[in-house]
């Protein structure tokens, strides 16, 4: 009789290789599923040989990048989102589409099941079977981590790596360098280990894409990004795909030091969590974006975006990529972006990105009208007269309700 097979998330990381072998021990077919999103930190062929190693009847390698830049990176770019005002969502932005891989797979493979490695207490978790669930109902979950015969026996990464090592699965985790990684051309996160004390600081050694600020380059580096309805298609006029555009940027701002972030954030399943992550060239795009966004949108549309990227920024977070509420914000934020074009200029220098210039041919700033200076009748300051008076109106209704009510 042939066995079950299961399409699992693979990175190729401690994990998902340990995740191969077991599973494969419980008697499943395992077909791991490796996209690549812009990893740099390993060979994608030399995953594909530790998957097979590990016990995987097939491993599929994808190059995803252009798709994943295309329909995630930038929308939450053009939403300036962030969550809870720090985090870029560089993780979260991967795990829909890695989701939506997993189905066509598992369509592709004549597979009832779907695996991921994502612990329990996790976002990932939510995330993958949210996506998937959304995309096919009828799919059925191996998560290990929720599963007492695994996540009892091998409670924690040390276990993991012992399990690594006695069955010959080469994996990057270490003793030395207990911490968990995730990478993609949005970021690299880092997790787990000394970083789940939220005192200590992260060792330098840790780091991939950025440089310590304090030994970045002393000169400032110039660039500049040319936008067209809100997608980044060229740097200091070279003109690129998006993907290869943030691969750039993250090479130009890590040199600099840009984007390093080390926050605690509130998981979707309840706890605080802390992350350290990477960001540059995505850091560069969003404050690049909102620059852009500054003179070619409306006033009260930016307050609209500015209101509605939260719930964004939750959406994207909690793993609800693929729900009715997304596609709307989704469909609100590319109705904004029709005149987000033009060129904006950044200064690198020690971990800063600094906007010196933006000018766009569908600018909504006038200097004839902004002027301190004599404005030959573009303005006249009489009219903010009667404007003021009307905008007093119930603020003066109001102190006079306050000072009624104090003494009656």
């Amino acid at each position: 009789m042939p066995k079950e097979k299961v399409v699992l998330a693979y990175s190729g990381g401690l994990d998902t290789s340990v995740l191969v072998h077991w599973i494969t021990q419980q008697g499943y077919d395992v077909v791991a599923l490796c996209l690549d999103l812009g990893q740099h930190v390993e060979d994608l062929e030399e995953i594909r040989r530790k998957g097979e190693k590990a016990g995987a009847v097939k491993v599929i390698l994808q190059n995803r990048r252009e798709e994943f830049v295309r329909d995630y990176v930038l929308p939450s770019i053009q939403f300036n989102a962030l969550y809870e005002g720090t985090y870029l969502l560089g993780t979260s932005l991967a795990r829909p589409l890695i989701a939506k891989a997993l189905v066509e797979t598992a369509q592709a493979e004549n597979a009832a099941y779907i695996g991921h490695g994502a612990t329990g207490k996790g976002n990932d978790q939510v995330r993958f079977e949210l996506g998937a669930w959304c995309l096919n109902p009828d799919l059925k979950v191996i998560a290990p981590w929720k599963m007492p015969e695994f996540f009892n026996k091998y409670p924690g990464r040390r276990e993991l790596i012992a399990y690594a090592e006695q069955h010959g699965i080469p994996v990057k985790a270490t003793a030395a360098k207990p911490w968990s990684s995730d990478e993609n051309l949005m970021h690299i996160s880092f997790e787990a280990g000394m970083l789940e004390d939220p005192w200590q600081a992260p060792r330098e050694d840790m780091f991939e894409l950025t440089k310590d600020p304090a030994l970045a380059p002393d000169e400032p580096q110039e660039i500049f990004i040319e936008w067209k309805a809100g997608v980044p298609v060229a740097v200091n006029d070279r003109v690129m795909p998006p993907h290869e555009l943030l691969d750039h940027l993250n090479r130009l701002a890590g040199n600099h030091g840009v984007g390093r972030i080390d926050m605690v954030e509130s998981r979707f399943v309840g706890m605080k969590s802390r992350g350290v992550y990477e960001t540059p060239g995505g850091t560069v795009l969003h404050i690049a974006h909102r620059a852009m966004e500054s003179i070619t949108l409306d006033r009260d549309v930016i307050n609209l975006k500015d209101t509605l990227m939260p719930r964004f920024a939750r959406l994207a977070y909690n793993g609800y990529w693929f729900t009715p509420e997304m596609r709307v914000l989704l469909a609100a934020v590319r109705e904004t972006q029709g005149p987000v074009s033009g060129q904006v200029r950044l200064k690198l220098f020690k971990g800063n990105c600094q906007v010196t210039g933006r000018k766009s041919p569908y600018s909504l700033y006038d200097a004839n009208i902004a002027s301190m200076e004599d404005d030959a009748g573009a303005y006249n300051p009489q009219d903010a007269i009667g404007f003021i008076r009307l905008n007093a109106l119930p603020l003066k209704a109001a102190a006079r309700q306050r000072k009624k009510m104090s003494t009656d």
